[in-house]
């Protein structure tokens, strides 16, 4: 006799996998220690203190508030809402088609220019009146004074060719009543960067820089065009900006590009050398280091370094080079940065 067959199960659909959500990358992971925008943006009590940036706001596509970074109104609005909420800076805007750099990186270079002269100061970041800085290019948003005054009342003065950009930043400055602190400076030499800028006398700790990257007009155009195409491939069918260098030419792109910029910055510095302590430059591009340090070393600096940055996924870095000796940079120590209370019992 034959068993009955069993009948067999009916056969059960394969589960679908559970729809896969974005995951955010993190964000501003390896920023400086003292960079006071680590971690996401608290959205609400940026529009607490800018409430003109409640329109820009936008859920992205990890679920996370955030702004449309291609779109350079609200990046403007945005960076006007994190200077404000975070350095009390009241009144801050810029002409149309001037760069809006992030803050975010821009402290980093700050912070980390603070630690080269603690490395030379036993340890202890100089703050006060007492520090001297020169922004190189300060351009039309005049961020690094803003930052480095802020956070440790350096005192800077930004030089600029672009007439445009230093009307702009003095308003910046006039307006937030930082006159005594921040001073501006037409290089009426548009060849030179640094010589016939200072006066005799003039002594300056540092030198900042965010130099051209690009090496002509058609460059910096495409360049941009990536970044805006990069920042908008969530939403292909969005228009992008209308391209209009205008004023920010300047910004974007000399002759012979980043290389050649940084390369003549190097040679101007060492006729200057006896009126700064450190000079640096921001270099985006780690291709043109070895060609930064064969100058640095024709110049004769007795000591360079290169600092590594990172914000988030972007890599970047700023050389930094003195002229002085050990014994040099103790004297300016002594003579700069040590309260006179202090002097009797200074280490030599």
């Amino acid at each position: 006799m034959t068993a009955p067959r069993t009948p067999k199960p009916a056969r059960q659909k394969p589960k679908s996998a559970p729809e896969a959500k974005a995951v955010a990358p993190r964000e501003k992971a390896s920023l400086h220690p003292r960079n006071r925008h680590q971690g996401r943006y608290d959205f609400p009590a940026l529009i607490k203190s800018t409430p003109e940036l409640a329109k820009f706001v936008i859920i992205n596509p990890y679920g996370k508030e955030s702004i449309d970074f291609a779109s350079p109104e609200a990046v403007r609005v945005f960076n006007r809402a994190l200077l404000k909420a975070f350095y009390g800076i009241a009144h801050w805007d810029i002409p149309a088609d001037y760069l809006c750099p992030p803050v975010p990186g821009r402290a980093d270079y700050v912070h980390f220019l603070a630690d080269l002269l603690a490395s030379h100061n036993a340890g202890e970041i100089p703050r006060g009146a007492a520090v001297k800085v020169l922004d190189i290019g300060t351009g039309a948003n005049c961020v690094y004074p803003l930052i480095g005054y802020s956070d440790y009342r350096w005192h800077f003065l930004g030089s600029e060719i672009d007439p445009t950009a230093i009307a702009s930043a003095k308003a910046i400055v006039q307006s937030n009543g930082l006159n005594k602190a921040i001073q501006l400076r037409q290089q009426a030499n548009r060849k030179q960067i640094l010589l016939g800028l200072l006066e005799d006398g003039e002594r300056f700790d540092l030198t900042m820089c965010n130099p051209p990257f690009h090496a002509s007009l058609e460059e910096a155009t495409k360049g941009s065009q990536r970044k805006w195409r990069a920042l908008g491939k969530a939403d292909p069918k969005r228009k992008l900006p209308v391209l209009n260098f205008g004023g920010q030419a300047a910004e974007l792109w000399c002759e012979g590009g980043e290389a050649r910029f940084v390369t003549q910055l190097i040679g101007e510095s060492a006729q200057l050398a006896g009126q700064v302590l450190w000079f640096s430059t921001l270099v985006s591009k780690a291709s043109n280091l070895p060609a930064i340090q064969a100058a640095l070393k024709k110049a004769g600096a007795l000591h360079s370094q290169v600092v590594e940055m990172s914000q988030g996924q972007k890599q970047s870095r700023f050389v930094a080079w003195t002229f002085q000796t050990e014994a040099q940079q103790q004297a300016w120590r002594q003579a700069r940065w040590i309260r006179k209370d202090q002097k009797d019992t200074a280490p030599l």
